[in-house]
């Protein structure tokens, strides 16, 4: 999926505009509602993943690996959530929203795979599943750690997923694979 810049800039307004009325506790923006040029966006669906920094620390992610619904409707619901939700954090202040900068994963369906070969660090972000245990790493995360493979791997097993160290070797756990486009705010 390749989304023009005109559609990358509506993506991003609406979870502007999401995280905005979420910290005042007021009701979402409309969706369904298209900036002209953006038709296209109501038609799109898939996965995304709302992160939101300050001061060039996380201070929020949320995000659905696979969504049925419109792709502006899953940017304004994770942006909302990354927001509020986000365990690791406090819920975001009004007084903070200007210093928040807001950046977009759009992401490609997965892709199982049999082995960590089949896997190109910094192109592909992982899902690692076993039982009721499962964890995930954006794209962007080894190349803003310098992470190699294991290690990408390792802390995704156990730092995300609570499995074993090496379990993404073993029989019965879930690896998959998948891209993102990922795009921020100029000014963050």
């Amino acid at each position: 999926m390749v989304l023009t810049a005109q559609e990358k800039q509506a993506l991003l307004q609406l979870a502007r505009a999401a995280l905005l009325a979420a910290v005042r506790r007021q009701s979402l923006p409309d969706a369904g509602a298209t900036t002209p040029g953006c038709e296209q966006l109501q038609q799109l669906r898939g996965g995304a993943f709302v992160t939101l920094t300050k001061k060039k620390m996380l201070r929020g992610c949320i995000g659905l690996i696979e969504s049925e619904g419109p792709l502006t409707e899953t940017v304004v619901h994770m942006a909302a959530a990354a927001a509020l939700e986000d365990p690791r954090f406090s819920p975001v202040q009004e007084q903070e929203v200007d210093d928040i900068g807001i950046e977009i994963s759009v992401l490609t369906p997965l892709r199982q795979v049999s082995s960590d070969k089949d896997i190109v660090l910094g192109r592909d972000g992982v899902l690692i599943r076993r039982g009721r245990c499962s964890g995930v790493f954006l794209p962007q995360v080894a190349k803003e750690t310098g992470w190699d493979l294991n290690t990408f791997l390792y802390e995704l097993c156990v730092h995300k997923a609570g499995l074993p160290p090496r379990a993404w070797e073993e029989p019965g756990t879930v690896m998959c694979r998948f891209e993102a486009e990922v795009f921020k705010e100029q000014n963050t």
